[in-house]
């Protein structure tokens, strides 16, 4: 079983960035579709938050990062309530997102 973490924030404000310093790694993450495939490219600023994020500095967590919200943005926060309501309710621990950290840029 992993540890589930849910990184979100506003778009463009270092989330992948946290998530790199926290697990020690200046290496992109491995990203795995909701099946479990390797996604076989990476882009700053897109991210579906069904795809899971894994550094192999740190296997026992799982990393799942919103696209970032956009000012005004009903459909990405939506879809980010969405995911949140779904992992809470469904009986596989597995599936649950254990934390939520919020990022925010500070000036």
């Amino acid at each position: 079983m992993h540890f589930q973490v849910l990184v979100m924030g506003r778009a463009n404000a270092g989330k992948t960035t946290i998530l790199q310093r926290v697990c020690n790694s200046m290496d992109e993450p491995e990203i795995f579709n909701g099946e479990g495939n390797k996604v076989s490219f990476y882009r700053h600023g897109y991210h579906e938050i069904e795809h899971e994020l894994m550094f192999k500095s740190n296997p026992g967590f799982v990393f799942r990062d919103s696209c970032g919200f956009k000012v005004g943005s009903i459909e990405q926060f939506e879809q980010m309530r969405k995911f949140v309501m779904d992992r809470t309710t469904t009986k596989r621990v597995n599936e649950h997102v254990h934390t939520i950290w919020y990022g925010m840029l500070c000036e």
